[in-house]
């Protein structure tokens, strides 16, 4: 069934409260799909769905909304809700809606978060100017070593347009650590159905945010590359990489 008819399956479950059905199919959707069909409905409608939604799913959906849709869900979230919805965010995500939102839609993000990561964003937003933090971009393709090629592939489809390369792709586990590199080339040499974590090298080089520019573009000679992963202390892709 296509997304158009599920949409208008769920528009008729929800008016009729059917709501156990509804989480069913919604859970059988992809997540940026189900963010798109959020967008195209009334926005009363959309905050019903998006409030049925498990709370990990909840805050996955949220980042591949627009901006102007964030901000308006936003404000319409209670502050529990809002808080709900940042637990969950990747820190590197929560920064990216820090740098979308107004100026009073950042107060309330920022009052809703812990002391900690309040403490990590400002530091992110912070960095030295001659800094490869400073210069990164978030135009990057990144996996989960369980999914297979085809799935991958799948992704790389999906999202790809919006990305400024795709020949590179990172390997991330759920702390968003980097535990691998993979390129498309070696995805279209290999089976649909195996592993990423069976392709993937696990021999990584990185720079950390705070590596001076000057070094950074020595790596870049030294290993003729195009692009270098930017990680924190944890070894944490953060929401950017420098790149040529």
């Amino acid at each position: 069934m296509v997304l158009e008819e599920k949409k208008e399956e769920m528009i008729e479950m929800l008016q009729k409260k059917r709501y156990t059905e509804l989480k069913e199919v919604l859970s059988d959707i992809n997540n940026a799909d189900v963010a798109v069909m959020f967008e195209e409905l009334d926005m009363k409608d959309s905050l019903k769905m998006f409030r049925l939604l498990p709370k990990a799913m909840a805050a996955d959906v949220f980042t591949y909304m627009e901006p102007d849709y964030q901000e308006d869900l936003i404000n319409l979230f209670t502050d529990r809700e809002l808080k709900n919805i940042l637990d969950v965010l990747f820190l590197d995500d929560t920064v990216d809606l820090v740098e979308e939102m107004p100026s009073n839609v950042v107060k309330r993000i920022l009052r809703n978060v812990s002391a900690e990561d309040r403490k990590e964003i400002n530091e992110f937003l912070n960095y030295p100017a001659d800094s490869a933090g400073s210069i990164m971009t978030n135009e990057f393709i990144d996996l989960k070593e369980n999914m297979t090629v085809e799935e991958s592939l799948d992704k790389i489809k999906k999202v790809g347009i919006d990305k400024e390369t795709i020949y590179t792709c990172y390997v991330l586990d759920a702390s968003r650590k980097l535990i691998g590199v993979t390129t498309v080339r070696t995805l279209l040499l290999s089976g649909r159905d195996v592993l990423i974590k069976d392709i993937m090298s696990k021999h990584i080089i990185s720079v950390s945010t705070l590596e001076d520019q000057e070094n950074v573009g020595r790596m870049f000679s030294k290993y003729n590359f195009t692009a270098l992963p930017v990680v924190d202390q944890e070894e944490r892709l953060v929401r950017n990489y420098y790149y040529r």
